[in-house]
């Protein structure tokens, strides 16, 4: 006997399908040196960070961050759309500039300010 005809239940399927977004662009100008361990980063400057979906798109803006400005990729991870810039200030901030704005009017992306601190 089917036991969804018997108890008249009802079967539902559900999927996640993110938005094309950038939810956080932020630049922290001065991190404390816990950050640069907990991240693994040799680096002292500056450092960008982002979040994207599809988490695939990180990929996308590491590299045209890379190219905007003179910063390094200090992490990436295409599985949480997570990107972290390093870099002087005025490079990570107009590294993660060119990534909001190319996303924007490129890309059709919902995107979020600049924020720093």
């Amino acid at each position: 006997m089917d036991l969804l005809a018997s108890e008249k239940m009802h079967r539902v399927i559900q999927e996640s399908v993110p938005g094309k977004q950038i939810t956080l662009a932020h630049v922290i100008a001065s991190p404390v040196p816990e950050i640069y361990e907990s991240l693994g980063i040799d680096y002292k400057g500056a450092i960008g960070i982002l979040t994207l979906t599809p988490y695939e798109t990180s990929m996308i803006a590491a590299d045209m961050g890379s190219k905007a400005a003179d910063v390094n990729i200090g992490f990436l991870d295409r599985f949480t759309g997570s990107v972290v810039l390093c870099g002087d200030v005025q490079s990570v901030k107009t590294s993660l500039e060119t990534i909001v704005e190319q996303f924007k009017n490129t890309l059709g992306f919902s995107v979020c300010s600049v924020t720093k601190s």
